[in-house]
């Protein structure tokens, strides 16, 4: 299982997925109505590394994590 954590205004608590990879993933999440608009315009980590490997493998462990774009000041 892998921990999947939604920053900033998305708004969700963490979830547990059973993936093998990235790509499963999203096709998971795109199912989720709250998220996937979101998905195409997140930056994704995998234990703090930002990727951009849609077919990275997962390990049960890991932290991935979809940091949606945010306006500074």
């Amino acid at each position: 299982m892998v921990q999947v954590e939604f920053l900033g205004p998305i708004g969700l608590k963490p979830i547990e997925a059973d993936v093998a990879n990235l790509k499963e993933l999203s096709q998971l999440l795109k199912k989720k109505k709250e998220v996937k608009a979101w998905l195409e315009n997140c930056a994704v980590a995998v234990n703090d590394e930002i990727t951009k490997d849609i077919e990275k493998e997962l390990k049960s462990g890991d932290k991935v994590t979809l940091l949606p774009p945010v306006c500074g000041g």
